[in-house]
């Protein structure tokens, strides 16, 4: 792996610091298998729509339009 810099002057100290976060992102992205898929955030879940009671047409309907959560 080369690291190259473009623009600046960097410490040996900075240099350092951003080659450590550049190879710990590297050692991570080898060790997660890219088969596995992350939980989807419940807020997106389109079964939570679903899963209540849907209104029904009636005089109220516009009442219960609106559902919370």
């Amino acid at each position: 792996m080369n690291i190259k810099v473009v623009r600046g002057n960097p410490t040996p100290e900075e240099l350092a610091a951003a080659l450590a976060v550049v190879r710990a992102r590297a050692a991570a992205a080898t060790t997660t298998p890219s088969g596995a898929e992350t939980p989807r955030p419940a807020w997106s879940d389109p079964s939570r729509i679903a899963a209540h009671r849907l209104p029904q047409p009636g005089p109220t309907a516009w009442a219960r339009s609106y559902w919370p959560g």
